[in-house]
């Protein structure tokens, strides 16, 4: 049977978790979008429910309920609708191995969501969040992850649940990118503010990023890619301590 009223409990529940407080609270999180649904079962993640517009000819594998195409658009939080939504429960790893990326006070999800892609394309690891950090499992994180979020789920911690030695990515005054040989943690703070001086202390090394021109500083997604894409370098893996 179609899905027809806009007071059905599946989208209300979509609905609600848009918001962060009701992600938490429910332990759940909304997907949008065939690749993403695709990403999750790939990984092995197990939706509660998939949702998808009538007449679409998705998969019927996935065991999800058909909704009428506009129902299903007034739930979607991209402007151009979507044909498929699932839902699943929030994934949190409980400890990181080495290598990973520790990020601190990084509050934009788009950022957040690249990281997470980012590291789990170049490393193969996972992204630690630290206080400050935007929710990995928004709407703009997610899609920003391109389905990483399945495959390498955060850990919520602290830095010093990171492993030694850790290798701090500063602005300015930091050693070359070569400084980073044998670091187990790549940590990062917000663009404008950079670390706080307790995870700097925490840090064996720091490591800066030559820029060329008038630029002061780079966006942190893409300083993240060059560190990991120098940290995932034969001669950089041999020198890491074994996770």
């Amino acid at each position: 049977m179609t899905i027809s009223s806009p007071q059905n409990e599946k989208l209300k529940l979509v609905r609600k978790l848009r918001d962060r407080k009701h992600r938490e609270r429910e332990g759940l999180f909304a997907t949008e979008g065939e690749d993403l649904v695709e990403a999750g079962l790939a990984a092995g993640a197990e939706p509660r429910f998939v949702l998808t517009a009538a007449g679409s000819g998705l998969p019927e594998g996935w065991g999800g309920e058909e909704v009428e195409p506009e129902l299903l658009a007034s739930v979607s939080s991209l402007g151009s609708g979507t044909r498929a939504l699932a839902v699943w429960p929030l994934g949190w790893v409980e400890r990181p191995l080495a290598p990973c990326v520790y990020l601190h006070g990084v509050s934009d999800p788009g950022n957040v969501g690249t990281i997470i892609r980012t590291a789990e394309a170049l490393i193969g690891s996972c992204v630690v969040l630290g206080p400050g950090c935007a929710d990995p499992y928004s709407p703009k994180a997610i899609r920003a992850s391109m389905g990483s979020i399945f495959a390498q789920p955060p850990v919520r911690a602290g830095f010093e649940a990171t492993r030694e030695p850790r290798a701090a990515l500063v602005a300015h005054g930091g050693a070359g990118l070569g400084a980073l040989s044998g670091a187990a943690t790549i940590c990062l703070g917000a663009e404008r503010d950079g670390l706080p001086a307790e995870v700097l202390a925490a840090c064996e090394v720091r490591a800066t990023i030559p820029l060329h021109g008038t630029a002061e500083s780079l966006n942190v997604a893409a300083a993240a890619a060059i560190a990991c894409e120098r940290l995932s370098s034969p001669a950089m893996s041999e020198a890491r301590p074994d996770a």
